[in-house]
């Protein structure tokens, strides 16, 4: 949950896999930037862990390291990859990330603001679709919190905030009969269009806990129908084709935007439903977007308009999230 800087070391691990590196490590803990030298790590926000996981971390890997580069030690006693798994509260070890008994599926939006894991039955002919109004006078905040600065605890936020509003898209699954453990990186695939020539999209991906969920031992806050953040990425479409190829968009011409999202290792539980929410603005986390094709930093009032957005659905090429489920955990 490092909101300076998730991209990096995920990216800089798969770079250094992809190159060949001989001693290439990854530990990915709940922290929030730089928590696991300064905290227990023991929650964020009302999201608790389960005890000190801090601890882990500092006697699993930081100590190993130390040894073995300070004091010759002959073993390298660290994994290669430890990474903590949310929602069950665990860390675990593997040779590689993601880990090889990772399968990819895909989180299909369905009409009537339905999510399905897998094929979920024969999709539609044609695609339907959602639609919202997007207006840049009135962008969807990233938090709950009044404020003008990145709150710390934001990533695991609850996001009953946002699914009220109607430039918000809710999609969520049945209530799950078995333990769903997302883990690795994840790939939205949109079929969107815009009466506008340019749009931002993000993309949510949310547990949402069961209504009689109690408050944790250590916080009264009742946890009841939370809506945890888990993953949340946006994306310009100007940039589809690059950063070094922007370009407009037909107006309400359907077009394919693909993007990920960062790693996740994240177990849905029993009882839980899976949600993802989809909207055009994340202010002010994100600047906002004109919804012309103008350069932003130069952009006049008259530029940012309002613009109705449809996500397009329920088709064999509808929009998705393209995930890696772990099997052993189904």
């Amino acid at each position: 949950f490092d909101a300076e800087n998730l991209h990096g070391p995920l990216n800089l691990y798969r770079t250094l896999q992809r190159n060949g590196a001989t001693s290439n490590s990854l530990v990915m803990g709940p922290w929030a930037h730089g928590e696991w030298s300064w905290t227990d790590g023991s929650r964020l926000g009302p999201v608790t862990f389960g005890g000190a996981t801090t601890f882990a971390f500092r006697e699993q890997v930081e100590l190993p390291f130390l040894r073995f580069h300070l004091n010759a030690d002959t073993k390298q006693q660290w994994p290669k990859a430890l990474v903590f798994e949310t929602g069950t509260s665990k860390w675990q070890a593997f040779d590689t990330w993601p880990p090889r008994n990772v399968r990819q599926e895909a989180l299909h939006l369905r009409a009537n603001g339905a999510l399905v894991l897998g094929e979920g039955g024969v999709a539609a002919a044609t695609a339907s679709f959602d639609e919202f109004v997007s207006d840049p006078a009135r962008p969807v905040p990233f938090s709950a919190v009044s404020t003008q600065r990145m709150t710390r605890s934001y990533m695991v936020e609850d996001q009953r905030f946002a699914a009220a509003r109607p430039d918000v898209l809710v999609y969520q699954s049945e209530v799950l009969d078995v333990d769903v453990t997302l883990a690795g990186p994840m790939t939205a695939d949109l079929l969107v269009s815009t009466t506008g020539t340019d749009a931002d999209w993000i993309v949510k991906v949310i547990d949402v806990y069961p209504n009689d969920s109690p408050a944790s031992a250590d916080d009264d806050r009742s946890m009841g129908g939370y809506q945890q953040l888990v993953r949340g990425e946006p994306f310009r479409s100007r940039f589809r084709d690059g950063f070094d190829k922007p370009r407009a968009l037909l107006a309400n011409q359907p077009t394919r935007i693909k993007f990920d999202l960062p790693d996740v290792f994240h177990t849905f539980r029993r009882g839980h439903r899976i949600m993802v929410q989809i909207q055009s603005s994340w202010f002010p986390l994100i600047d906002r977007n004109p919804q012309t094709f103008v350069t932003i930093a130069d952009a006049q009032p008259a530029d940012y308009r309002k613009a109705a957005q449809r996500v397009f659905h329920s088709s064999a090429e509808g929009s998705k999230l393209i995930v890696g489920v772990l099997r052993n955990a189904l």
